[in-house]
């Protein structure tokens, strides 16, 4: 029990430092990548992020709404193999509309202030990703999943 409480402590203070993540998108005949500002929900059941609707992100989401997220705190030094940890996000995303998408854009705009003017504009959409697993590799090598709720 001790080690799961560690390994929530791990990915917690991941998602809390961490201001981008790598999103990973189902696309007509591959996956497709992204960097993108995110902010995470205080219970860490959804992961929520902005985009504009004449992307391609935005087109890979409303065909194919399974996605992944990574996350680390690597330093691209040699250091980064026996200290850097990352966190893997699987969910699947939706956007959000009406009351949800009020209470979400303030969690997000919490995190990211200096995107209000993007996130609200009526051409932006607001997702949330659904989080299903999380999957934490630290020490280059040690990985283990935990799944929420």
């Amino acid at each position: 029990m001790e080690e799961i409480a560690e390994v929530w402590a791990i990915i917690r203070e991941l998602l809390e430092s961490q201001r981008l993540a790598v999103l990973s998108t189902q696309g007509k005949e591959q996956p497709y990548s992204n960097l993108v500002a995110f902010a995470v929900t205080p219970d860490l059941q959804y992961l929520i992020f902005a985009t504009t609707r004449a992307t391609r992100k935005y087109d890979n989401l409303s065909k194919h709404p399974l996605v992944s997220l990574l996350m680390d705190n690597r330093t691209n030094e040699t250091t980064d193999f026996a200290e850097a940890a990352a966190v893997t996000v699987l969910g699947r995303a939706s956007e959000v509309q009406g009351d949800e998408r009020s209470q979400l854009i303030k969690t997000y705009l919490n995190r990211h202030p200096y995107l209000e003017s993007f996130v609200t504009s009526p051409n932006c959409a607001l997702f949330a990703v659904k989080v299903e697993r999380y999957i934490m590799v630290t020490r280059f090598q040690d990985v283990r999943e935990i799944i929420p709720g």
